[in-house]
C-alpha cells in the first residue's frame, strides 16, 4: 500500500487575501489623505482672510476703540495748542491718519452765526479750524480761519478751492452733520436716564469711507445744561467750549503683516470696485472688504498653485508617514503569522518524519530480534556456531534499541534541564585513547586520528563529553563514502577555552542546509540520510555542548567534508 502523508492545513489563502486588502486599503487610504488634506488647505485659503484681515486691522482697532475716545477728558477745553501736541501722538503712533482737522467748538444761546447750527435756541459754531499734518517727521499746523474774522467761509474757500481733498462745503457739511446730530441728540435725551455707551457711535461719531469725524462726549450735568440753553431756560448769555475732531485715514498706509504666510503669498489693498483679472490660471485669489473708514476698500490676497502645493506637501507627508507607518506594522503583523504558520509546517514535516523514522528504527531491530527469536525456538537443535550468530545479532540489536531509547531519554532530560553536570577532572590523551580503542572495534574500517594539545585535563562531564564525541563519530561514519571514512580529532587550548575540532572527508554539506543542522528533527536531505536517521544526533550534540556551557559550530563544503568545531570554557 503506498503511504500517503496527510496534508498540513497552511491556510496561505487567508495571507493573500489579508495582503490584498491591506494594500487596498493602502491605497484608498492615501488618495483619501491626499484628499482630505488638499482640501483642507484650499478651504483655509478661502476662510482664514479673516483671521489676516483681523490682524491688520489691530493698530486701526485700537486707534478707534482707545485713541479717538481720549478726546473726551478734555471736555471741550482742546485749544490749538493742546490739539497740536495730541495730534503729534496720533499721526506719530499711527501712520494710516493722514491729517486731522479740529473745530474749536461753541455752544451758546445768544451769539448767532451764519456759518454755524441752531436749534431753537441752542447755537453751536466753529470759532477755528485747524489742520494737522505730519510733514518732514514734524507736525505741520495750519490754521483754516477764525471766528475773529468777517467772514468763515471765504478764507475756506480760498484755501481749498484747488485742493483734491477738500472744499469749503465739505468742511462745514462735515461741521453741521456732527452739529445736527448732537443737537437732535440733547432734544430728545432723558438727562436722568442718559447711558452713553448705548448711543455713543451713534451720536458722537460720524464714519464714512476715508474719515472718521468725533465730538466729545459730554457729562451728564453738561447735558442739563445744554437741554436748558436749547429750551431757553438760561436768562442771561452764556457759552460752552466743545471740540469735534475728523481724521482723515489712508489705508494705504497700513502696515501689512501676515500672519498666515503658510497659505497667502501676497497681501495688498485694492479699491472696492478693483476687479482682478486673472490672467494666472495658477493663482488663487481671495478677497474680504475692508470695514468703517476703509469701507469703500478692500483685502485682496493670493497664492500661486505651487505656493499651496508646497504647503500640501508639508502637512501631507506626517499624514503619509503615519499610514505607512502602520502599513509596515500589519505588514510585520501578516509577515509573523506567515512564520508562524511556515514553522508549524516544517514542524509538522520534521514531526511527521521522525515518527516515520523512529518506527522505522525501532521496527528493524525489533523484526531481527523476532525473526531470530523464532529461528532459536523452532530449531531442534543449535550448533554452537549458530549460537554465537544468534547471540550475536539479539545483542546488537539490543544495543541498537537500548542507545537510541537513551538519546530520547537524554535528550528530553537536558531540554527540560532535569539532570545534573557530575565533572570531574578528565585526561584528554587517556580519554582519546579509550574512545579510540571502542571506536575501533565499533567501525573497524574508520580511519581515525587524535591529537591533544594541552597538557592539564579539563574540568567537565566525563559522560556528556563521551556522548559527544560518539555522536560526531557516528555522523562522520555514516556520511562518509565507504573507503574514504576517515576523522581527524584535534584539541588545544586557546585563551580562557578547550577547543575540540572534527574534521571529516564526507559528502559535505550545502551551505543552504548548514545553519539548520542542529535544529531538532532536521535532517539533510540526501541518498546517506534515507534509512537509519531521526534528525536528532546534531541536535543531541548542540545540547550537549550547550548545557556544558560552550558553543558548537559547523564549517562544510559540499564533496570535501565538514568540520565541527567546539569551545568549552575552562574552570
Amino acid at each position: 500500500m503506498k503511504n500517503t502523508r496527510a496534508p498540513y492545513r497552511k491556510n496561505y489563502f487567508l495571507i493573500v487575501a489579508f495582503a490584498t486588502v491591506l494594500t487596498a486599503s493602502l491605497v484608498v487610504a492615501l488618495i483619501l489623505a491626499i484628499n482630505m488634506t488638499t482640501n483642507k488647505v484650499e478651504s483655509e485659503f478661502s476662510s482664514r482672510k479673516g483671521e489676516v484681515l483681523e490682524h491688520n486691522l489691530l493698530s486701526f482697532n485700537d486707534f478707534f476703540q482707545n485713541k479717538i475716545p481720549e478726546i473726551s477728558f478734555y471736555q471741550g477745553y482742546l485749544d490749538s495748542a493742546t490739539a497740536s501736541i495730541l495730534a503729534d501722538t496720533i499721526l506719530r503712533n499711527y501712520p494710516f491718519v493722514e491729517q486731522i482737522m479740529f473745530y474749536d467748538v461753541i455752544l451758546n444761546n445768544h451769539m448767532s452765526s451764519q456759518y454755524g447750527y441752531s436749534y431753537n435756541n441752542l447755537i453751536i459754531y466753529p470759532t477755528g479750524i485747524f489742520e494737522f499734518s505730519l510733514k518732514s517727521d514734524s507736525v505741520q499746523v495750519q490754521a483754516v480761519d477764525s471766528l475773529n474774522k468777517t467772514a468763515l467761509i471765504r478764507p475756506v474757500e480760498q484755501r481749498f478751492k484747488h485742493s483734491r481733498k477738500y472744499h469749503s462745503s465739505f468742511l462745514l457739511d462735515d461741521f453741521n452733520h456732527m452739529a445736527y446730530k448732537f443737537a437732535s441728540f440733547i432734544e430728545r435725551v432723558d438727562t436722568a436716564n442718559v447711558v452713553f455707551t448705548d448711543i455713543a457711535f451713534q451720536v458722537f461719531y460720524s464714519v464714512t469711507p476715508g474719515k472718521i469725524s468725533y465730538m466729545n462726549i459730554p457729562r451728564k450735568d453738561d447735558l442739563r445744561v445744554y437741554k436748558d440753553l436749547m429750551e431757553d431756560n438760561f436768562a442771561q448769555a452764556s457759552s460752552y467750549e466743545h471740540d469735534l475732531l475728523t481724521f482723515f485715514i489712508d489705508q494705504n498706509r497700513l502696515e501689512l503683516g501676515n500672519p498666515v504666510p503658510e497659505l497667502y503669498q501676497h497681501i495688498e489693498i485694492q479699491p472696492l470696485v478693483y476687479d482682478h483679472i486673472n490672467l494666472n490660471p495658477d493663482l488663487l485669489v481671495t478677497e474680504t472688504p475692508m470695514p468703517g473708514a476703509m469701507s469703500d476698500h478692500k483685502l485682496v490676497l493670493s497664492s500661486s498653485s505651487a505656493f499651496l502645493s508646497a504647503e500640501i506637501n508639508k502637512r501631507l507627508y506626517p499624514v503619509l508617514g503615519g499610514i505607512l507607518l502602520i502599513y509596515l506594522f500589519l505588514i510585520m503583523f501578516a509577515y509573523l503569522i506567515y512564520r508562524n504558520l511556515y514553522i508549524n509546517n516544517r514542524m509538522y514535516k520534521l514531526q511527521y518524519d521522525f515518527i516515520n523514522n523512529l518506527t522505522h528504527e525501532f521496527k528493524t531491530p525489533v523484526s531481527v530480534i523476532k525473526i531470530a527469536g523464532n529461528n532459536i525456538g523452532s530449531a531442534k537443535q543449535l550448533s554452537d556456531q549458530e549460537r554465537t550468530m544468534y547471540s550475536k545479532i539479539l545483542d546488537v540489536e539490543s544495543d541498537k534499541l537500548n542507545n537510541l531509547m537513551n538519546t530520547l531519554l537524554s535528550f528530553t532530560q537536558i531540554e527540560n534541564k532535569s539532570i545534573k553536570l557530575k565533572k570531574s577532572y578528565v585526561d584528554l590523551h587517556e580519554f582519546c585513547e579509550r574512545f579510540e580503542a571502542a571506536t575501533r572495534l565499533k567501525f573497524p574500517d574508520l580511519k581515525l586520528s587524535w591529537r591533544v594539545d594541552a597538557q592539564e585535563p579539563i574540568f567537565t562531564d566525563p559522560v556528556l563529553l563521551g556522548s559527544i564525541f560518539q555522536n560526531l563519530t557516528d555522523n562522520a561514519y555514516k556520511y562518509s563514502r565507504a573507503g574514504e571514512r576517515s576523522l581527524k580529532i584535534h584539541i588545544f587550548k586557546k585563551k580562557k577555552s578547550f577547543i575540540m575540532t572534527f574534521q571529516d572527508q564526507g559528502i559535505g554539506i550545502a551551505k543552504s542546509e548548514l545553519e539548520h543542522v542542529f535544529k531538532k528533527f532536521y535532517r539533510v536531505q540526501s541518498q546517506y540520510n534515507q534509512q537509519g536517521s531521526i534528525g536528532l544526533g546534531l541536535a543531541f550534540c548542540k545540547e550537549l555542548v550547550n548545557f556544558m556551557g560552550g558553543s558548537i559550530s559547523a564549517e562544510s563544503e559540499l564533496g570535501q567534508g565538514t568540520t565541527f568545531t567546539i569551545h568549552l570554557p575552562i574552570e
